[in-house]
């Protein structure tokens, strides 16, 4: 069972004169009455009686006063603290009638409970950090929040490489009419020079034909001349006959041979050796495409490993917090903030603030079963019902203040006294054990 506050006493502390409180034992007690009439006054007195001096007022004394501050509260287990006399000294007495001091209050007390404007006013990351040290996921979580940061970092990298790669491969042409391998100048000079000796070859055929023309000419003309010598040089005739045979023959097949040679062009090759380093260049361009291209695609593969790893520790993540035992539904540490319904402290209402503050500061001390809170003017008098009904089903007892003298308020203040009450409220005289209303009475 929870420790709560059970009666409250006031005396001369910075606006209060003189106050008796018994708030209810579970949900909200309101101490209600305009601007300056010592409603904060009230929970500074408690932050004072139970936190010690570091919680001690810089003007304790109220103005005006001969008497000096003093305090006393009643926890829900018998035990009493009380403060008085002129340093205001420290009495504690629990229930079996021992005297204690400080470090038993400490044990129970939790600091933040009684100045929750510290957690309010502390930064996203602190917040964040206290969630996840009450819950114990906090080194868990860090460790997964450093993994996910270095990965996020390195596919950012990769990412920008991907870009890089994908724009410079887009902005290089493409010759589709090129080799795919760089030529070779020597060998089309190769080529070239083959073709240059047939056609050499060629050519001196062609000479052989003149050759043999002019010596069938020659012949046919001695033939002409021996013909009158004929008897004479018959047997010179027959062997020249023969010879001219062989002659026509051989100019007969030279002839044919000459009529179906044809000359090969090198002009192609000649303009090909010409034009080989800008092809040479295109084709080295188109290599780069592909090698860009290429490595666009590689680095986007890896790209999408990293964003799959990112989001299986996205999931590691969501699955601790999840699994953890949260104070609240709906708390949750994203990017290292806390956040309740996916909203961040800055986006959420007043009222969310305040809820969300409670339900972690009640859970960093189990056994401290009260808060206090100041200013919850900032709830409408439907959330406020809200709250308390919260308050009421976590067991919670929160004395709060609020700029308003309505029926919502437990106890009305004005100039240092409790000058009224809402409709729940019980004089301390009518109040019996059985009835857990807020009590108020006037000067002691």
């Amino acid at each position: 069972m929870s420790t709560k506050i059970a009666k409250l006493e006031i005396e001369n502390v910075k606006r209060v004169k003189a106050l008796k409180i018994e708030p209810t034992a579970k949900g909200l007690t309101i101490v209600g009455g305009k601007n300056g009439q010592g409603k904060t006054s009230v929970l500074d007195s408690i932050a004072w009686a139970l936190g010690g001096e570091r919680k001690r007022p810089s003007e304790p004394e109220r103005q005006g006063s001969v008497n000096k501050p003093y305090l006393k509260v009643t926890m829900s287990n018998g035990l009493e603290v009380e403060r008085k006399g002129k340093n205001s000294d420290l009495k504690v007495i629990d229930p079996s009638g021992n005297k204690a001091g400080q470090q038993l209050l400490n044990s129970f007390v939790e600091e933040l409970a009684i100045d929750l404007p510290r957690f309010m006013d502390a930064t996203n990351k602190d917040k964040a950090d206290t969630l996840l040290r009450i819950i114990g996921v906090g080194e868990q979580l860090s460790l997964l929040e450093k993994d996910f940061n270095d990965v996020y970092n390195q596919r950012r990298t990769i990412g920008q490489i991907t870009t890089q790669k994908e724009k410079y491969a887009a902005e290089l042409p493409y010759y589709p009419d090129v080799p795919e391998e760089f030529i070779s100048a020597k060998n089309l000079i190769d080529q070239q020079q083959e073709i240059l000796a047939r056609n050499g070859e060629n050519q001196r055929k062609r000479q052989q034909v003149s050759q043999y023309q002019a010596q069938y000419q020659r012949e046919s003309e001695l033939i002409a001349a021996k013909k009158a010598e004929i008897e004479r040089l018959q047997q010179e005739l027959s062997n020249l006959e023969q010879t001219h045979l062989q002659t026509t023959n051989d100019l007969h097949t030279s002839q044919k041979t000459a009529e179906q040679l044809q000359d090969e062009s090198t002009e192609e090759l000649v303009q090909s050796i010409a034009d080989i380093e800008e092809v040479n260049d295109k084709i080295r361009t188109n290599h780069s495409k592909d090698m860009a291209e290429e490595d666009a695609r590689n680095y986007k593969k890896q790209y999408d490993q990293l964003t799959t790893k990112l989001d299986d520790t996205r999931k590691e993540k969501a699955d601790l917090l999840d699994n953890a035992d949260l104070p609240l539904p709906g708390l949750s540490v994203q990017e290292g903030e806390l956040t309740f319904n996916g909203m961040k402290w800055d986006n959420m209402s007043g009222a969310e603030q305040l809820k969300v503050s409670t339900a972690i500061v009640r859970k960093l001390k189990p056994d401290c079963g009260f808060i206090l809170i100041d200013k919850l003017e900032q709830m409408d008098l439907e959330t406020l019902q809200e709250f308390g009904q919260w308050l009421e089903l976590e067991d919670l007892q929160a004395i709060a203040t609020r700029v308003s003298t309505g029926e919502e308020c437990s106890i009305i203040i004005e100039n240092g006294e409790a000058v009224g009450q809402g409709e729940v409220i019980t004089p301390i005289s009518e109040a019996t054990p059985e009835n857990n209303a807020p009590s108020w009475k006037g000067e002691f």
